[in-house]
């Protein structure tokens, strides 16, 4: 009965129009009123401080100016014009680039949002100028953003980590190889449908060897950035939040050498910064307050007593919560949803046999699809947004064949769990 009525309330104040943060904290008083005696003066002072000087979240904000500083340095700009003369040759043309310039800025900006809105802004007035399919199009930049949090850094698998007490590094490792295969899915998608229907692909993009030499260096940036802020952690150098700040640092550095370090600059960064990163950490207030609540009127326990009742099977219950994210993704914001669902679902999987960090990354790829899912995928907002025209079915149109991709990935991951889990055994 607890853990019925308990669900129906989390469900209901996160699908009403209550802000996140706010709906997970009422959540959580709500039924520390009806199933708990825990005093609550005691439990939002003590919950806040223990919260918010979490050292490993430190790297949050930092990873934000990081894809700040590269948003407003014009390093996406120059990177994507290189990926068009190497990629733009493929059946689906600069199609192709929105996959790769997606992937490569997502590498080191470590957001979805940020990488989707990044990129659609430069490559968003390409479309008309050579006649490419516009929902195919508008899909490519929808699930191109998605790739932010699963190519490592990423912000939502520090959240995982501490809020699970996993390994951040361990993540980290976990996602470079379905990282990799889901950007080639990605493009697979783009090829079979332009070999299919050629007109999709638009006009070809003339290009030569000396053109792809000459902008090779504006790859480098990002590629060095992301090297040394993996490379860092994984040799031990420094952990995740002081790679991040090692981060920002060469990030300023690049902008400085190009002549675009400012006052006005470093004023929006840090604007940019402290916005996103208060709304991150209101969230995670909620979901932690809301986590200690569930933890104390035994909603887990509740839960796991009723899997072992009906005697569910590890697979029955890894089904029951993928289907469970495919549902909510489907009217929940990405990060509230992650949030919000970890302290519940986290021990069924751990119960069931499965390893936490295996599951972080099946998380993540249910995110990534929720992401892209009508009616309310964040980014497909963000990507009619700053199209600006026609209508939002255009983008959910686009995006249906990735969301196959992404199903078909959690997919193989389910049935070859190695490819998330070799690259932690090798070096982790």
């Amino acid at each position: 009965m607890t853990a019925g009525v308990s669900l129906v309330v989390l469900l209901f104040l996160l699908g009403s129009s209550i802000a996140v943060a706010a709906g997970m904290g009422l959540a959580g008083v709500i039924l520390n009123q009806f199933y708990s005696t825990m005093p609550m003066s005691r439990i939002v002072g003590e919950l806040t401080w223990s919260t918010t000087s979490n050292f490993i979240l430190t790297a949050i904000p930092f990873y934000i100016m990081f894809g700040e500083i590269l948003l407003r340095s014009g390093t996406a700009e120059r990177m994507y014009a290189a990926l068009v003369q190497w990629l733009s040759w493929l059946p689906g043309g600069l199609m192709h680039s929105n996959i790769g310039s997606c992937a490569l800025f997502g590498s080191v900006s470590g957001s979805s949002v940020a990488t989707a809105a990044t990129i659609g802004v430069v490559a968003m007035g390409e479309i008309d100028k050579h006649k490419y399919n516009e929902p195919l199009f508008l899909g490519t930049l929808a699930a191109g953003g998605t790739l932010g949090i699963l190519i490592p850094p990423s912000i939502n698998m520090i959240i995982y980590g501490v809020m699970t007490d996993t390994s951040v590094p361990k993540l980290y490792l976990a996602g470079f190889l379905p990282g990799f295969i889901l950007t080639v899915l990605f493009s697979l998608t783009v090829l079979v449908a332009c070999i299919w229907k050629p007109q999709w692909g638009g006009n070809r993009i003339e290009t030569n060897w000396e053109m792809r030499i000459k902008l090779l260096p504006d790859l480098l940036p990002p590629l060095v950035l992301l090297l040394i802020v993996i490379g860092a952690i994984f040799f031990g150098v420094a952990t995740a939040t002081e790679a991040a700040a090692v981060g920002i640092v060469g990030a300023l550095a690049i902008t400085a050498w190009r002549g675009r370090l400012s006052w006005r600059m470093l004023r929006d960064v840090c604007e940019g910064t402290v916005r996103t990163t208060a709304m991150v950490v209101a969230i995670l207030v909620g979901a932690f307050f809301l986590n200690v609540i569930i933890q104390t009127i035994g909603l887990t326990q509740q839960l796991s007593k009723l899997i072992s009742a009906y005697q569910l099977s590890p697979l029955q219950v890894l089904m029951a919560v993928i289907v469970l994210y495919l549902v909510l993704g489907t009217f929940m914001e990405e990060l509230s949803m992650m949030i919000s669902t970890i302290p519940i679902t986290t021990p069924l999987m751990v119960q069931a046999g499965y390893d936490p960090v295996w599951y972080g990354i099946l998380l993540v790829l249910l995110i990534q699809t929720a992401m892209i899912s009508p009616p309310f995928g964040i980014n497909l907002f963000v990507i009619h947004g700053i199209r600006g025209r026609g209508t939002l079915s255009d983008v959910e149109k686009g995006s249906a064949p990735f969301v196959i991709a992404l199903l078909a990935m959690i997919a193989m991951i389910c049935v070859w769990p190695d490819i998330v889990m070799v690259a932690v055994r090798w070096f982790g």
